[in-house]
């Protein structure tokens, strides 16, 4: 409880030296709302886990439906949050950013810690499809093929966009336990609940609570800092509430580097990604179609950029490894586009 109150403090302390100008509420409101989101994740996971398992549903379709959606639940409840209140640039900054930070930070100190040996079925299926997303994304926020979410004729995700989304995500899933279950016999191996029925129900209806007021506070830290300090809500969706909402998949990744499990943080990056878009997104410009500002096809460039740089790097390295100098590459990156932006 104190470690986690002298985090706390310290987190407020150093956002506020970063942001240079905005209030230590706002700098307050946002690190106490991304630890709730966090908290909050984690709970919808283990509550949510215990239930399906004691429902008798296996580990495979827990692992590859609730806690994919549970790890990517901070993302999509700031967003929806941001575009039900009109921030849409919040909630693209939020996907945008995060898709970055997977890629650049994530997945590439993730390989400077233990070079990474990217598996057969992740470098022919999975990281294909997230550079088809991205691409996807950047087509759909132009308005390639269809009138957007603005209401003035502006640029946009609009409702058909994010059914897509979902239909897109809906066949991934799908595709993915029913290739899991062909070749892994043990998949429908059923375990017993951790947890009595009662103290699952309660985890999850505690961690939800966590994810909205979390996403309550996050949003209205941001915009108020944005606004004191004459900040775009575009980069504050980009920098803070992406890295802060991306934290359970830095955190996780690194810890399966340690551990010997480098193979999981390949998986942990490419399906947050392919979460992040096709899930929130989707649901989110289906509940409230999003308007877009052309500014970010900059950033949309460097995530698709990314996408195809870390995809290139493993396909013509030897035995598909992502080596040190790989995650090196890709981590100067980032930062020399943080810089851009706080310089802009």
């Amino acid at each position: 409880m104190i470690l986690s109150i002298i985090v706390l403090v310290l987190g407020t302390a150093l956002l506020y030296l970063f942001t240079g100008g905005g209030t230590l509420v706002d700098c307050a409101d946002i690190v106490v709302g991304l630890a709730l989101l966090v908290t909050g994740g984690n709970n919808v996971v283990s509550g949510a886990s215990n239930i399906a398992r004691g429902m008798g549903v296996s580990e495979l379709v827990v692992g590859l439906t609730v806690v994919s959606v549970g790890t990517s639940a901070p993302e999509l409840v700031v967003s929806i949050m941001a575009a039900l209140e009109g921030h849409s640039a919040i909630a693209l900054g939020n996907v945008v950013g995060s898709n970055n930070f997977n890629l650049l930070v994530v997945l590439a100190l993730s390989a400077v810690l233990s070079p990474i040996a990217v598996g057969r079925s992740e470098f022919r299926r999975d990281m294909p499809f997230m550079l088809l997303c991205s691409v996807l994304m950047a087509l759909f926020c132009n308005d390639f093929f269809t009138q957007g979410g603005s209401a003035d004729g502006g640029l946009g995700l609009s409702r058909l966009e994010g059914g897509i989304f979902l239909a897109l995500l809906i066949g991934y899933v799908g595709l993915l336990i029913w290739k899991a279950r062909q070749e892994d016999s043990t998949a429908d191996a059923q375990g017993g609940a951790d947890l009595s029925v009662g103290m699952s129900v309660l985890l999850l209806a505690l961690g939800i609570a966590a994810l909205v007021v979390g996403g309550k506070l996050v949003l209205r830290g941001a915009v108020d800092v944005a606004t004191s300090l004459g900040m775009s809500e575009r980069v504050i969706g980009l920098t803070i509430v992406a890295a802060g909402t991306s934290l359970p998949e830095l955190v996780t990744s690194l810890v399966a580097c340690r551990g010997g499990h480098s193979d999981l943080a390949v998986g942990n990056a490419l399906g947050s990604n392919i979460f992040n878009v096709l899930l929130i997104l989707g649901v989110s410009s289906l509940i409230c179609p999003m308007p877009y500002d052309i500014t970010m096809n900059r950033d949309l460039v460097l995530m698709v950029g990314t996408s195809l740089l870390a995809f290139g790097m493993i396909a013509f390295s030897r035995k598909h490894i992502m080596r040190r100098w790989h995650g090196l590459v890709l981590f100067v990156i980032y930062i020399a586009y943080m810089g851009s932006l706080i310089m802009s």
